[in-house]
């Protein structure tokens, strides 16, 4: 149990870290969402293959390339790799024009949607103190982002929940997994080549579209490397251990994380609100984690 509850933490911290490098990138630098969302699906499905043949090698005497590309072709999938382009493509479109909390309520809030709906209806079913921890956990987040939120234009809102319900989607795809390192390696790569026909059709309707900086290059490396890549491959690991329902709620946690991370990186206050509404989440999550 220890084990599940670390990798499931680095995995959320790695979720809030990314989410606050799309929004220092997006808002900080001139770096558009298609080449952002590029640059990061690329530099993590490169750093993820790499990492898949680093895991292979140590399996077996040696590793031919075709060793590889069997192993990636054969764990990843369609959907997994669908899913993978549409969250990405829509979280950074959707961050362009709607604030941070109203972005995470919508986001997380059609995760839990997608994923519990999809877990009660295979037959998983919360204890009591469970549902209580959930209620909570949900009240936490509401109490944290929705005093300060905007509201979003309809169209932002549609394309932020459309990317809630494909990043749900990609969880559910991770309950399947049986290499979890080689699935996501694969879908990532599967995602990366999704982006070429959208680079195609920006090009067609606005070739000046596209804007580059050194500092938007940056955060998108670390966050395909770093907080997408190994953050999710260590997420599909951990999936196949706990119910679905389980892996919704705990997702709530991200954006008190972001909101911590927010402070000590950006200097964004921390109010009495945010800590009230973070003991609250945490204590929910804890509730349904506990056997």
């Amino acid at each position: 149990m220890l084990r599940i509850l670390v990798l499931v933490s680095i995995a959320m911290f790695a979720f809030a870290a990314n989410s606050l490098l799309c929004r220092m990138a997006l808002t900080s630098t001139s770096i558009d969402p298609v080449s952002f969302t590029l640059l990061r699906l690329t530099s993590g499905a490169i750093a993820l293959a790499m990492l898949s043949f680093i895991a292979l090698r140590r399996n077996g005497s040696n590793c031919p390339s075709s060793n590889l590309w069997r192993g990636l072709t054969s764990n990843a999938s369609a959907l997994g790799g669908v899913t993978l382009f549409i969250y990405a493509i829509c979280f950074s479109y959707a961050y362009i024009s709607m604030s941070t909390g109203t972005g995470a309520l919508l986001l997380f809030g059609a995760v839990q949607l997608s994923m519990i709906s999809v877990g009660l209806a295979r037959g998983e079913r919360f204890k009591r103190r469970q549902w209580l921890g959930f209620v909570l956990a949900f009240t936490g987040l509401i109490i944290l982002l929705l005093p300060g939120a905007s509201a979003p234009s309809l169209f932002s809102g549609a394309v932020m929940t459309l990317a809630g319900v494909a990043w749900g989607v990609y969880s559910l795809v991770g309950k399947k997994s049986t290499f979890a390192l080689l699935a996501t390696s694969g879908n990532f790569i599967l995602a990366t080549l999704l982006c070429m026909p959208l680079i195609l059709v920006v090009l067609w309707i606005d070739e000046g579209v596209f804007s580059l900086d050194i500092a938007g290059i940056g955060y998108a490396l670390a966050s395909g490397v770093f907080a997408s890549g190994c953050g999710y491959a260590i997420w599909y690991g951990v999936l196949p251990l706990i119910k679905s329902t389980t892996a919704a709620t705990v997702q709530l946690s991200v954006p008190v994380l972001a909101s911590l991370m927010g402070w000590v990186v950006l200097s964004e206050a921390l109010t009495m609100q945010i800590v009230i509404a973070s003991f609250i989440t945490l204590g929910g999550i804890s509730l349904v984690m506990r056997k």
